[in-house]
């Protein structure tokens, strides 16, 4: 009867030992169960190469969300960007979303030039002002092809 309750005692602490340790590992990890601090935003581009999910999103270089989802609309055969801003940063109706390099070859990210509205957008709305990605490849061979 004692070897049972000294086993059922290890095997309770373990059990609660390992569910601190996944609890840690949502937090720290930024993985967002618990709570979810955004509200979407669309934004459609006519290319989006090179960008990502979970791409930042940067309002005058500072983070404030990431990109959700990226997909491609069958109908006018745009790319549909689903973005997740953080809940207190608003939204002018007249923001411009930019596909942005970090660097020469670095990664690509949504930079948001604030407008000047007073309206914002409301969560679930679409950013209607939108700059497609360079692509560098596509610049120099025109340099160097054209004549």
């Amino acid at each position: 009867m004692k070897r049972f309750n000294l086993e059922t005692v290890v095997g309770l602490f373990l059990v609660a030992g390992f569910a601190c340790l996944a609890y840690l590992a949502v937090r720290l990890g930024d993985v967002g169960l618990f709570r979810d601090e955004s509200y979407p935003v669309v934004a459609r581009f006519t290319s989006v190469s090179g960008l990502k999910k979970d791409a930042t999103v940067e309002i005058a270089g500072v983070p404030v969300g990431n990109v959700a989802d990226i997909r491609l609309d069958p109908d006018r055969f745009e790319a549909v960007v689903r973005l997740r801003i953080r809940k207190g940063v608003p939204l002018q109706e007249d923001c411009i979303a930019s596909i942005r390099t970090a660097g020469i070859i670095g990664d690509r990210f949504v930079e948001i030039k604030p407008g000047g509205s007073p309206d914002l957008i409301p969560p679930g709305g679409e950013i209607m002002e939108t700059e497609s990605a360079v692509n560098l490849e596509e610049l120099i061979s025109k340099y160097v092809f054209e004549k």
